[in-house]
């Protein structure tokens, strides 16, 4: 039986104050995730070209965030065609779609996002239309995270620890979240003790990005090394740890940021339980399993250097895959906005999405 905890929307929105892009029609405003938390820079975008770097380039990042982005560079490529013949602006809004879709390959919310706007508009793409199903894709995703935060908190007993990787805020979405949604619900109704936030590596998001957001909340949170994830657990300080995802499979398999399978492993084999937070747009039938995702693999100098300055020994080579695959066998719940589904297979991921 579906159980959401009771919470209004007024609190929620207390934990609810940052946002990661604007768009007033002309241009596209996004926050430099870069450069958080020591700056908070937006950068205006006013060409799909311009999106689909910031997308590469990590400007923007969080599965969510992206497909939003790109429906936004969509609207800027409608546009900058309008006053093309039918035939022509078809076919620039069609190459703008490919531009924006090759910008990151493992997180299936811009291939979504991208194919409901070629849908929808792809015939006409008709500026104000095309706007209009972007600020949708937008609006749609805020509510997602609203109603996800309340059903997944609902799993929380009073006096939980939780652990969380990488960033699934706010910033990483339209608003409060995914993960980290269910983290500020499960806060403000008194359910958590303590937050703790792994670094991740290389970027270190959960250490610049998810620590900046609860502070940012007045919610206390422990930053932890990467390799500490497991010793943390041992320690039977943690209840739960809860991620979001890139992609979740038919089977129910789940791509997410590097080092979310070693936490699940870890999690399973200490008695806590892993939860993965992400809208429906995350869910991929047509992926039957994990074994059949691209996973994103970036410039080795990522790991070589810091702030770009050499930190490795002269000569070592370097692997940098930002993903990984969780089997659905050790993951306990999967929460969407469109159900919960509990130890989740192919059958029940059938129900819920088929």
């Amino acid at each position: 039986m579906e159980i959401a905890l009771h919470i209004d929307s007024a609190t929620l929105a207390r934990y609810d104050r940052v946002r990661a892009l604007r768009f007033d029609g002309d241009q596209l405003a996004l926050l430099d995730q870069r450069r958080l938390p020591a700056r908070t820079d937006w950068l205006s975008m006013r060409d799909h070209r311009e999106v689909g770097q910031a997308i590469t380039d990590l400007v923007v990042r969080g599965a969510p965030a992206i497909g939003i982005a790109a429906a936004y560079g969509l609207v800027l490529a409608a546009r900058a065609g309008a006053r093309l013949p039918i035939e022509e602006r078809r076919a620039a809004f069609l190459a703008a779609a490919a531009h924006l879709r090759a910008a990151r390959p493992t997180a299936v919310n811009l291939m979504w996002a991208i194919d409901r706007l070629l849908a929808r508009c792809g015939a006409d793409p008709e500026p104000d239309a095309v706007e209009a199903e972007a600020r949708a894709i937008d609006a749609e995703d805020l509510a997602a995270n609203y109603r996800m935060a309340r059903l997944g908190a609902a799993y929380l007993a009073e006096g939980s620890g939780v652990l969380t990787h990488c960033n699934t805020g706010s910033l990483a979405t339209a608003g409060l979240g995914t993960a980290l949604g269910v983290i500020r619900a499960g806060w403000a109704a008194g359910r958590i003790r303590q937050v703790h936030a792994g670094e991740t590596r290389p970027w270190l998001q959960g250490a610049r990005l998810t620590a900046w957001e609860l502070l940012e909340d007045g919610i206390p949170a422990r930053l932890i090394a990467d390799g500490a994830g497991a010793w943390l657990l041992a320690q039977g300080q943690t209840q739960w740890v809860i991620v979001g995802a890139d992609r979740i499979c038919a089977n129910g398999d789940v791509a997410n940021k590097i080092g979310t399978l070693s936490l699940a492993v870890a999690a399973r084999q200490f008695g806590a339980r892993t939860m993965v937070v992400a809208p429906a747009s995350t869910v991929d039938l047509n992926t039957p399993d994990g074994s059949a995702i691209h996973i994103e693999e970036r410039d080795p100098r990522e790991l070589l250097e810091y702030a770009g300055q050499r930190v490795a020994a002269p000569g070592v080579e370097a692997w940098n895959p930002v993903f990984d695959v969780t089997p659905a066998a050790l993951v306990d719940v999967i929460v969407t906005e469109k159900g919960v589904i509990e130890k989740p297979d192919a059958a029940k991921m059938g129900l819920v999405f088929g």
